[in-house]
């Protein structure tokens, strides 16, 4: 019995041993590995792109990791949080981004950080700046003969109701935030592109630019899709041969699923204060 039990646990250490020559087998044949991390549509949730990106640094099987960024930007808070973890990730491994159709305003603010950017001749990026839309239904509750009594803590609180007129000294407050915010995505720009702060003032107005422009103006570093971006990070990685490519695949949440349903996003059926690092079609 004793022999018995020998032998097979002498077999499950050779299935063992076999098996993991196997798997080395497959990833030499496939190539050291790029991970390609996908940012598409607005950005407001970046809990699992964050939580993908920093799995991606601390694995020592992932050469490098390429960003393909299809987005028109989104809240101001959730960019910060990408851009600063691509930033983090940067420093350890090369960090490229391929533009898409659209990587404007947060899009672009999220790639800067990137240690190349990569855009397609006729991506729209760029929209450098920050919006805030306040709807105002004053007059139809008018109409309607419909009216709210306030009741607040401060003349300030209520300063981006829908229901009335914004006071001059709401507005000067609002443009505060706005003009803070703004800088700080203005500076970030010129920190992590190594550009003049007062060049990248002149070019975040709020305009958009396509791929070409966006070379010419020194916003990214070269022309190509993301077959060119994979063969450049290859390049900068020190990757021989044909790399590996690897990706998540995408989850799909309840949100996404109603969003996809009723159409828009879900912030954008509600009024209320928003901040945005976003491209305003």
């Amino acid at each position: 019995m004793k022999r018995i039990l020998i032998a097979l646990l002498i077999v499950l250490l050779v299935l063992v041993a076999f098996s993991a020559a196997i798997v080395a087998l497959l990833d030499a044949e496939g190539g050291e590995k790029i991970a390609l991390v996908y940012v598409k549509g607005p950005i407001f949730d970046v809990r699992e792109k964050v939580k993908e990106i920093k799995e991606y640094g601390q694995d020592d099987s992932i050469k490098a990791i390429i960003l393909r960024v299809d987005s028109p930007g989104g809240a101001v808070a959730p960019s910060q949080e990408l851009y600063n973890e691509v930033s983090r990730v940067g420093e350890i491994k090369v960090v490229v981004v391929s533009m898409g159709t659209v990587a404007a305003s947060g899009g672009y603010y999220i790639s800067a950080p990137a240690e190349m950017i990569m855009a397609n001749p006729g991506t729209l990026t760029g929209s450098i700046g920050v919006i805030m839309e306040i709807p105002n239904v004053e007059g139809l509750m008018e109409k309607v003969g419909l009216k709210t009594e306030v009741i607040k803590s401060g003349k300030h609180k209520d300063m981006a109701s829908s229901l009335r007129k914004m006071r001059p000294e709401d507005r000067e407050l609002l443009q505060g935030i706005i003009d803070d915010v703004y800088m700080q995505f203005v500076e970030d720009v010129a920190a992590s592109r190594g550009m003049e702060l007062d060049i990248v003032k002149e070019l975040a107005d709020g305009r958009v630019f396509t791929g070409k422009q966006a070379l010419d103006a020194g916003l990214v570093d070269e022309l190509g899709g993301l077959e060119d971006a994979i063969r450049r990070t290859a390049e900068m990685a020190g990757i021989e041969g044909e790399p590996k490519v690897v990706t998540k695949k995408e989850k799909l949440s309840i949100w996404d699923s109603i969003e996809g349903k009723i159409g828009g996003s879900m912030p954008d059926m509600f009024p209320y204060l928003k901040l945005s690092y976003i491209i305003n079609p």
